[in-house]
């Protein structure tokens, strides 16, 4: 009789993701996603651009006492985030 190593579809693309490259930018993408519903659509109005670098997430925002209160609560946000993503993608948030 032959033995199969069988996997589910989830285990083989998360292997050729990995592998390929592409995991950590799908990642990544996941986590500019996740803002909006992260901080709610409330501040999602006042959100500009969005990016990541060095694993900081960079979010432009456009009410000047809302820049102030999100960057008291960047511990959170990270935290939130990355529950979101399910993955540690993001270490810091900068807010500008």
């Amino acid at each position: 009789m032959f033995r199969r190593d069988v996997k589910s579809i989830n285990d083989l693309l998360n292997m050729y993701l990995r592998r390929e490259g592409l995991e950590t930018p799908l990642l990544q993408r996941r986590a500019v996603d996740a803002w909006d519903k992260v901080v709610g659509a409330g501040v999602a109005r006042y959100t500009g651009e969005k990016f990541i670098k060095n694993q900081t997430l960079f979010v432009k925002i456009q009410s000047p006492a809302l820049r102030q209160d999100l960057t008291m609560m960047r511990s959170q946000l990270v935290k939130r985030i990355n529950e979101a993503v399910g993955s540690m993608v993001i270490v810091d948030v900068r807010i500008y």
